[in-house]
């Protein structure tokens, strides 16, 4: 498709000179006034504008001015003697004017000073264009994730209304006499119901770091504070299986979401429990890596772990009963705590050799 130029100048030879220069190349306007001009730009799809600058009643550069009004995104180029030089400067430094050519133009010279505006065009158009796509696919991401907000929420409440329910009259039925029956009938209801809130709430939490719903707030804080506190909470775990705990010495003020980095170490203890050796020790290290980051990790002795195997319990879902030695869950534990460490910035990464696994991800120093 033909760019369309529009050339104006009082003198009808101008006029018709610039016609027969441009003509095989580009669709061309002629006006010999700027009123004449004016009128053909509110008819047509103008490219570029080519002007006369000394013409009665209004000037080229005041012409364009006013052109710009109704085509803002042509081009205007500015025919002009030397005695105008100073009024030219002034319109290009506002903006008003591509170029300037000066009275006798040299053909060449013209021709490729349009066609330069001509391509300055082109590329403003397409980058226009490129950047009303990508607001609309903004515009589509935030309709998108508001939906996803809005699902979450959703999703949320219809799980877990129901098991609030059976929880509460679960602690009802405890309060009542029952037989031993009904005691043995109840507890298995109970571990059912434990089990099943274990389960949404994995799901929700992996649904909302995959997508993002998870909100990150990062703080600084002690990683040995933060690694003793979840430690804690699973020393009677691993008093059953008579394991030990050895704890890191040193401190590191880091900066993280102590909720994001406290549930990733959770289920890295809990695996590093349920799946190492019995009356085996169980390291929770913190070191500076060398990007200057700070390195939190979980190692245990256990059965050896390939790469393939380290591959597979990273997925989401993916079941072996002979590598996670459990027939319950939906294999989400380390694939969560992988969703939530990106999430956070970071990444999981798993290590196996002779006996020895160890788990580690990096997290910001403060």
């Amino acid at each position: 498709m033909k760019h369309t130029i529009l050339c104006v100048d009082d003198e009808i030879d101008n006029v018709e000179a610039l016609e027969r220069l441009f003509r095989k190349k580009y669709t061309v306007l002629k006006a010999t006034s700027a009123a004449e001009g004016l009128a053909l730009i509110k008819k047509n799809h103008v490219t570029l504008i080519i002007s006369d600058q000394r013409m009665p009643k209004k000037t080229g550069i005041e012409f364009l001015k006013e052109s710009m009004e109704f085509c803002p995104e042509a081009a205007r180029i500015l025919l002009t003697g030397y005695t105008d030089i100073d009024s030219v400067i002034e319109a290009i430094n506002t903006g008003e004017v591509y170029r300037y050519v000066t009275k006798p133009w040299d053909p060449i010279d013209l021709a490729n000073t349009v066609d330069k505006a001509i391509e300055r065009y082109e590329l403003r158009a397409e980058l226009q264009e490129k950047l009303a796509i990508e607001k609309a696919l903004n515009e589509e991401l935030k309709t998108l994730d508001e939906a996803k907000s809005n699902f979450m929420i959703l999703i949320n409440h219809e799980l877990k209304t129901p098991l609030t329910a059976m929880i509460s009259f679960l602690e009802l039925l405890r309060e009542t006499s029952l037989t031993a029956e009904q005691k043995k009938y109840l507890s298995r209801i109970d571990q059912g119901t434990d089990r099943l809130h274990r389960i949404v709430n994995d799901v929700l939490a992996f649904v909302s770091a995959e997508t993002g719903v998870t909100k990150v707030t990062k703080k600084r804080i002690s990683a040995n504070d933060l690694v003793t506190n979840v430690a804690h909470k699973f020393e009677n775990a691993a008093a059953t299986k008579k394991q030990k705990f050895l704890l890191p010495t040193d401190d590191f003020s880091i900066k993280a979401d102590a909720n994001i980095v406290s549930q990733a170490l959770d289920r890295l203890i809990d695996n590093a429990i349920k799946f190492g050796d019995e009356e085996s020790e169980i390291e929770i290290s913190i070191a500076t890596a060398a990007d200057d980051s700070v390195e939190i990790a979980v190692s245990n002795s256990g059965k050896p772990l390939s790469e393939k195997i380290i591959e597979k319990i990273l997925q989401p879902f993916a079941l072996d009963e002979d590598i996670l030695k459990h027939s319950q869950g939906l294999g989400l534990g380390l694939s969560l705590t992988q969703a939530l460490l990106k999430r956070h910035g970071s990444r999981l990464q798993l290590q196996s050799t002779r006996g020895h696994v160890r788990a580690s991800f990096l997290v910001e120093q403060a």
